[in-house]
């Protein structure tokens, strides 16, 4: 029986994938600050950061593979280098461990949002996207590249480490409201939608998580998979949640400058005044504003990978919502959309959302 850590997996994405894990007869272990939602008996969780050498050396004891979800997904957080600090440092210190351990394959969970160029472009972007850390949009972005680029290096001097790189998940259950969800249902609350309409990837969570399993067991070491479903306009997002929900609202479309401004307005008021998350942010415009459509090709090509159509996902996301009637929680914020003007986009990423945060220690 494969034994195997999960850092970061009571997230979104991380208690799908321990779920799939399971069912699969594998031996389970969970690493993360958060305790689960709903433990999974036989599934062994341990509370800690992957900041704290102790726990995850203690963690990786006996264990076989790795699956390290675990980062800070917002992109906003009182202290800039809180970015860098869990995304790169966390990433550096999982892998160093699991080196010294001897694990046999390593997953590394990145994010679509660091394949975006700055330069327009109308071709589908895939995993041969090639940026540097000042390409970057904003500092969660620019950590996200650099952990990235930590596992390419590791894989490069011999240590077999795969990524995969989710979309934007969305399906049931997400009771944290990661968010792609925490963008869908501000809109739902809306009677007057304004918008920044982009290309946005969903992807059914189960999918997505079915997805680092083959990439996990597929995967060539140092290779890069997008995990995707489909590209669509937020606009016809938008129009099929008022179809679904019955709701309907007037849509009002903004540019690109307007939310620019209105994000730097409101995270100056959160950097300096409030000290809490804002509704939007200028780095998640950025991205808004170079999205493209992504492709998959490469992840069905060589990991057999089948994601199914997106709509019957959304349709149990907004009822979820609707069920739900809750506002997000933590530290989370639309991503990175405008609570004024309702705008969001997604990035795992969002690594982004397939986490659970990690706090710093102390």
């Amino acid at each position: 029986m494969t034994r195997v850590l999960v850092t970061g997996g009571t997230g979104f994405i991380g208690q799908h994938l321990v779920a799939t894990l399971a069912a699969q007869g594998r031996q389970v272990r969970v690493l993360d600050l958060r305790p689960p939602g709903h433990a999974l008996p036989g599934v062994q969780y341990i509370e800690g950061s992957v900041l704290d050498p102790d726990a995850v050396d203690d963690a990786l004891n006996g264990v076989e593979q790795v699956y390290h979800l675990a980062g800070l997904p917002g992109m906003w957080m009182p202290c800039k280098s809180d970015f860098q600090t869990v995304n790169c440092g966390g990433t550096q210190m999982v892998i160093a461990a699991a080196r010294k351990r001897g694990v046999a394959r390593f997953l590394h969970c990145s994010t679509e949002s660091i394949l975006f160029h700055p330069s327009p472009s109308k071709d589908a972007v895939a995993e041969d996207s090639v940026l540097s850390a000042d390409d970057m949009p904003g500092p969660y972005t620019r950590s996200k590249l650099l952990a990235e680029k930590l596992a390419v290096q590791a894989a490069a001097s011999g240590f077999p480490v795969i990524i995969g790189c989710p979309t934007m998940p969305i399906g049931p259950h997400d009771h944290n409201l990661t968010p792609p969800a925490a963008m869908l249902q501000h809109f739902l609350g809306e009677r007057f939608q304004l918008y920044l309409d982009f290309i946005v990837n969903f992807v059914d969570v189960r999918d997505a998580a079915a997805g680092l399993v083959l990439a996990m067991e597929h995967g060539q070491i140092g290779h890069r998979y997008i995990l995707g479903g489909e590209s669509i306009q937020l606009k016809k997002v938008l129009q099929l949640m008022a179809a679904v929900s019955g709701r309907r609202s007037l849509l009002i479309p903004v540019s690109g400058r307007a939310s620019r401004m209105t994000t730097a307005l409101m995270e100056f008021v959160a950097d300096h005044v409030t000290r809490r998350p804002p509704s939007g942010t200028v780095e998640g415009v950025r991205i808004a504003l170079r999205a493209r459509a992504l492709s998959i090709e490469k992840a069905r090509r060589e990991l057999g990978y089948t994601p199914r159509p997106v709509e019957p996902a959304l349709r149990e996301t907004i009822a979820f919502l609707l069920g739900a009637g809750r506002r997000p929680e933590g530290p989370g914020q639309i991503h990175p959309g405008l609570a004024g003007l309702n705008s969001g986009l997604g990035s795992s990423q969002s690594s982004a959302y397939s986490t659970v945060s990690p706090e710093l220690p102390g």
